[in-house]
């Protein structure tokens, strides 16, 4: 379901109002292409056989990150990026909301091969198509 003109972001996150609940605006090889409107805390989670690429479209993400050195935040102001690499423990947080892009191989759970208990404002999904 490849779109044959391009595709505003704006528009494709306009089109919902869920948050933690990805959709997939395009997917290129074997990777999906999702954005998603996040607020507050998502999981605890751990991808074990790929990373996981974030792009922040507007406001603010932290990423809490679980290493061998013990634990950190990154903090990715609107128009960063960061790779989170395969099997690492970690958890993103939009204290004051934020709009983001995911790349990721297709069929990958939301919240990752590994993970806490899963509260209901988290959509543990591959990604939604578009409305």
């Amino acid at each position: 379901m490849e779109p044959t003109e391009p595709l505003s972001l704006a528009k494709a996150l306009a089109s919902f109002d869920a948050l933690w609940s990805p959709r997939v605006v395009t997917t290129v090889n074997d990777y999906d292409v999702r954005v998603a409107k996040v607020s507050g805390e998502h999981v605890w989670h751990a991808h074990d056989h790929t990373d996981e690429f974030f792009l922040v479209l507007d406001g603010e993400l932290h990423i809490a990150l679980r290493e061998s050195a013990g634990e950190r935040t990154v903090v990715l102001p609107r128009g960063s990026v960061f790779t989170v690499p395969r099997g690492t423990e970690h958890k993103p947080i939009a204290p004051e909301g934020a709009s983001i892009l995911v790349f990721e191989p297709s069929g990958t759970l939301s919240v990752g091969d590994r993970h806490d208990e899963v509260p209901d404002h988290v959509d543990a999904t591959t990604g939604h198509a578009l409305g």
